[in-house]
């Protein structure tokens, strides 16, 4: 059985004490106003600064970058969208479906190439993602994706099956009946990202405020720490957090992950896990999980699980659930026994952002100069980079490749009010659980596994 500590960040751990920077303390005018300084924001704050040095440009975080779901996620830099291909082909057809994948894929080398050229050290290698099949009902799952993506014109280099002995000689997991892998997807240390970012932008002339809590948008400008900020153009990049804000929570709901991480393995543990390019991981059970080998030796796990909290609630004592922590223990050694003993040094979580059709979109309203981007349900590492460049394009006016995409303009559905959003979501997460049991009891799926499959964007 694995035991920890007092939980704490992995990722926010390996950088030491942050100290806010910039508070706001009176009225200030900009260009743009970019509410949130996680990924979103600071790459948008990033390409309007490279494409037009001369713009005002001001970030405004409530406790410091990348202390949301930008800091503390899962460090998958992949091309997983939160709405699946086909889901995105019948409501834009195939071709934009191919489109947005490939953006994706393409956005992968992008931060790559971003963090090169400008020094920051974020752990990105791009090691591809392995998926297990571990039953028969998984391993099934498994051949319709690989159908799926060959329908879609995507061939070996994007995706392929590889058999049980394959598979394990990548990783040392149980149960493998196969797996499939794709090599986009990197592994990243998403703190050491979100700060390079924001040390970046900063060095570029944006104004990141740090400790600056936004209380309201409006056209014109924000409210911060009880200040007006006037901008021409105004950007929500909250994303979990934007239930705090007044009529924010039929939008964006927050919903809880959390993670923990193993201590630093020594050779013979190395050696029995696998993973030697460093490849992300999970399995095709519905309750998400994922993984990754860090830099120094860490597996790092993380799952859904934890509930939903009425009202769209947000806590820090959410972040702490010592029976989901025990559970991601328990499913972390089941999948890779040879970590049994192993001591788990870290745990924490916190909220992601979901909308109600789980598809991620973005919006410039040159009317009102509003904007938005978020509603990536952990799949965001990536598509924030996207929504950065596209943000940038249409701040300035411009129409690009990017902007042509069919996550611009996407309409936003709400969320029921409650108690029904409570009662539907909670289901959800249970259903999953439940539909997952019975493919490992080898049960025939229960008759709510369709309509699951629905509410999750497939």
């Amino acid at each position: 059985m694995l035991t920890w500590p007092a939980p704490k960040s992995l990722w926010l751990s390996d950088l030491g004490p942050i100290v806010p920077a910039d508070q706001v303390t009176c009225d200030l005018d900009y260009d743009v106003a970019i509410a949130g300084a996680g990924f979103t924001g600071l790459w948008t704050a990033y390409y309007l600064k490279k494409s037009d040095p001369s713009l005002r440009v001001g970030v405004f975080e409530a406790k410091f970058a990348g202390f949301g779901a930008s800091g503390r996620n899962g460090g998958w830099a992949s091309a997983l969208f939160a709405s699946s291909k086909s889901k995105v082909a019948r409501l834009y057809g195939a071709d934009a479906s191919k489109r947005l994948y490939r953006s994706l894929a393409e956005s992968i080398d992008e931060i790559g190439k971003v963090v090169a050229g400008e020094g920051i050290d974020a752990d990105f290698h791009k090691g591809g993602t392995l998926t297990l099949a571990r039953n028969k009902a998984q391993l099934e799952r498994l051949l319709e994706e690989l159908e799926t993506e060959r329908s879609f014109g995507l061939g070996e280099d994007d995706f392929r099956v590889l058999g049980a002995a394959e598979a394990m000689e990548r990783i040392g997991a149980s149960d493998v009946l196969g797996a499939g892998f794709t090599p986009h997807c990197a592994r990243i240390h998403p703190a050491k990202l979100a700060r390079g970012l924001r040390d970046l932008v900063v060095g570029l002339g944006v104004r990141v405020h740090e400790a600056s809590v936004v209380t309201a948008f409006r056209p014109g400008g924000l409210e911060v720490n009880g200040c007006t900020v006037r901008a021409e153009a105004v950007i929500d990049a909250l994303e979990g957090y934007r239930s705090s804000l007044p009529g924010g929570s039929r939008f964006t709901v927050p919903v809880y992950s959390l993670m923990i991480a193993t201590e630093p393995l020594d050779d013979d543990r190395i050696e029995a896990v696998g993973l030697r390019d460093f490849e992300t991981f999970a399995d095709e059970r519905h309750l998400i999980i994922y993984g990754q080998r860090s830099r120094d030796n860490r597996i790092v796990f993380g799952g859904r699980g934890a509930p939903y909290h009425f009202g769209s609630s947000i806590s820090p004592s959410y972040d702490q659930d010592e029976s989901v922590f025990t559970r991601l223990a328990e499913t972390l050694v089941e999948l890779i026994p040879a970590l049994s003993g192993v001591q788990v040094t870290h745990s924490w979580g916190g909220p992601l952002g979901v909308p109600r059709d789980f598809f991620s979109s973005v919006a410039f309203d040159r009317a009102t100069g509003m904007g938005y981007a978020g509603g990536y349900v952990g799949d965001g590492v990536t598509t924030t980079n996207l929504a950065g460049r596209i943000l940038a394009d249409l701040v300035r006016g411009l129409r690009s490749e990017v902007t042509d995409l069919c996550i611009v303009g996407h309409p936003r559905k709400p969320w029921e009010p409650e108690p029904f959003r409570y009662m539907g979501i909670n289901a959800g997460l249970r259903m999953a659980g439940a539909v997952d049991a019975a493919e490992w009891q080898g049960r025939p799926a229960p008759w709510y596994s369709g309509l699951l499959l629905s509410m999750i964007g497939q």
